[in-house]
């Protein structure tokens, strides 16, 4: 007879344990180990292409040697690799879900937050502002987009899957829309609403559990803004329409924490631009009091305590 999702959940530790994915030791996943350890949780932290699916194995998973079930999982980061390899990784994360186990991000949220297509549309969706934007796949279909759209207003060319300002492209005219093949195909082509210049700035909130916690505004001259392409990071007060539209983009795209990039136009209007479900934020403890690490541990405990379970919208 198979084995129940029941049954295997519960030769779980009475003692709490938790498996910290992440692809490296870096200075955020020894932060929120460190925390989780003052809660006496003992953490196993490792890769996830380091764990399989095991018929053999009493769950059907099997992490690094050993089958055993974890409490919960708090996903950092994930490395990259060809799409086989990260649909199986997330398939991990998909069934540990499926045990009831909470899943910090669950698979479902870093799948449309990795896509930022699914991104803005469920933006859209929630009747959040975010800019106008398109996906495509054609050459031609994105020439003539830019050819009709790029009277206005420039347009923002994004990798699809990409993050930290790499591989943006500021598209004035048609003739600035790359080849298919440096894009992988599609273009993802997004409203510039940033303004003129040459002072540039926008905003990152972290969100955990539905709270925006703690927020930056990351200056520029140019206007890739991210703090890894040389932004600077400031503090800045966290007012109730940062609060209110980071909360509820997180809610938009079932985030359990997240990092929301948010720009107010020249005019004031305030824009969901993205929503990061494994976000770095060393630049933003830089400038904030409170301890992001130390937060996120607490309400990942607290979800362990009452057997919560992953949100997802």
């Amino acid at each position: 007879m198979p084995r129940s999702p029941e049954r295997a959940h519960l030769r779980r530790r009475e003692s709490r344990r938790v498996i910290l994915f992440s692809a490296t030791r870096d200075w955020h996943a020894r932060r929120i180990g460190a925390a989780l350890r003052r809660r006496g949780i003992g953490v196993l932290q490792m890769p996830l292409e380091n764990c399989s699916f095991d018929s053999s194995a009493y769950s059907g998973l099997r992490f690094g040697e050993s089958d055993e079930l974890p409490d919960g999982v708090l996903v950092r980061s994930i490395s990259a690799g060809t799409f086989e390899a990260v649909t199986r990784r997330l398939g991990i994360l998909h069934a540990l879900s499926a045990f009831g186990i909470p899943v910090w991000n669950s698979a479902t949220a870093i799948e449309r937050c990795v896509d930022k297509s699914m991104t803005t549309f469920l933006l859209h969706r929630a009747e959040l502002p975010t800019p106008p934007s398109w996906t495509i796949e054609a050459f031609n279909a994105a020439y003539a987009l830019a050819a009709r759209e790029c009277g206005e207003e420039p347009l923002v060319l994004k990798p699809l899957f990409g993050s930290q300002g790499r591989g943006l492209l500021l598209v004035r005219s048609p003739d600035d829309i790359p080849p298919p093949d440096s894009v992988a195909g599609v273009y993802y082509l997004q409203r510039f609403v940033g303004g003129a210049g040459p002072d540039y700035r926008d905003f990152r909130i972290f969100v955990v559990d539905g709270v925006a916690v703690a927020a930056m505004a990351r200056h520029a001259k140019s206007w890739i803004t991210n703090v890894k392409r040389g932004g600077r990071p400031l503090p800045t007060p966290l007012d109730r329409e940062l609060r209110s539209l980071a909360a509820a983009a997180a809610d938009a795209v079932g985030a359990n924490f997240c990092g929301v990039d948010i720009l107010r136009s020249p005019d004031g209007t305030a824009y969901v631009l993205e929503v990061n479900s494994m976000p770095a934020w060393s630049g933003l403890q830089s400038v904030v009091s409170i301890d992001i690490a130390d937060r996120l541990a607490e309400r990942f405990h607290a979800a362990l305590e009452t057997g919560a379970e992953t949100r997802v919208a």
